[in-house]
């Protein structure tokens, strides 16, 4: 192990392991990474608030110094709550959260695994309906206050265990996309002889009159739909009405600006998803609900 990867070990042991990415890092090994490299400060992460920069100072022989505002501020530790009668089950928060700590399935109801979340607030702005809350649950305790060595330890693992999950649900999609484009396209059927579709009898179902004949199936299935895009919509509805009560009382969420790169991604893609599934009442990831270890 070399002497760089050896000190980013030991830093990364210091730190919260809240994954929040408000460090301007992808988590809390990435940021740990810059700091023993020397392309991060070591004052970059607010859920360790100012005791988290004297640990790092201290391993690092470093002053002690003020955590960097445009980072964010030390506070109370908040946990997600979902309001589950706003919820449409669309699995995004599913996929935003670094610890697996929101239990669900598409277009049902989820919740959050209360011992697992670390207010990391990374689940609220991928929700198309705003139905999440960050909501304080350690009173005044702040930073390291707030939290224990023994939750960092268990937030890193269920960390891991996330990233691995990602890793082998990309190689199986890898390998089923390889497989797909290996085998050959069916050949498509020749259109119908003219002849021999004005020689059938009257009355008598050929096969170009049949699959012109929409079967009841579509009918149900149409029908399904629209009640779902109704459902969507007047959750996206009430939801509408939600944000514009809470930006009256200055409320709402407030990790959506002066974030980093990767999240900015994570929330324009999100976005652009919430775009999609209120216009068409799907989405290309609904049906694609982690597997909970």
């Amino acid at each position: 192990m070399s002497e760089v990867n050896a000190l980013a070990q030991r830093i990364d042991a210091l730190l919260p392991q809240t994954q929040c990415t408000k460090c301007g890092y992808a988590g809390c090994r990435p940021y740990a990474d810059a700091i023993a490299s020397g392309q991060a400060s070591y004052n970059q992460c607010p859920p360790g608030g100012a005791e988290g920069v004297a640990r790092l100072a201290k391993l690092l022989g470093r002053p002690v110094i003020p955590l960097n505002p445009e980072n964010g501020v030390e506070r109370p530790r908040p946990r997600a709550v979902i309001d589950e009668s706003l919820c449409i089950g669309c699995t995004l928060c599913l996929q935003a959260c670094p610890v697996d700590a929101i239990v669900g399935a598409a277009k049902l109801m989820h919740t959050v695994i209360e011992d697992r979340c670390t207010g990391c607030d990374l689940c609220v702005p991928p929700c198309p309906v705003d139905c999440i809350e960050m909501v304080p649950v350690t009173g005044e305790r702040t930073g390291w206050d707030a939290w224990s060595a023994t939750q960092a330890d268990e937030a890193r693992v269920h960390f891991e265990g996330h990233q691995a999950r990602l890793a082998k649900d990309k190689a199986e999609r890898e390998a089923r996309l390889a497989a797909r484009a290996a085998r050959v396209a069916p050949t498509a059927p020749a259109a119908p002889d003219a002849a021999t579709a004005s020689t059938a009898p009257q009355g008598e179902t050929t096969p170009a009159t049949a699959a012109a004949t929409p079967p009841a199936a579509e009918d149900a299935a149409a029908a399904a739909a629209a009640r779902k895009q109704a459902i969507i919509q007047a959750a996206l509805e009430r939801a509408r009405q939600k944000k514009a009560a809470l930006a009256e009382q200055g409320l709402g969420p407030k990790n959506t600006e002066n974030v980093s790169a990767e999240v900015q991604a994570q929330i324009d893609e999100a976005e652009a998803r919430r775009k999609r599934l209120s216009l068409t009442g799907t989405s290309d990831e609904q049906d694609k609900t982690p597997d909970k270890p």
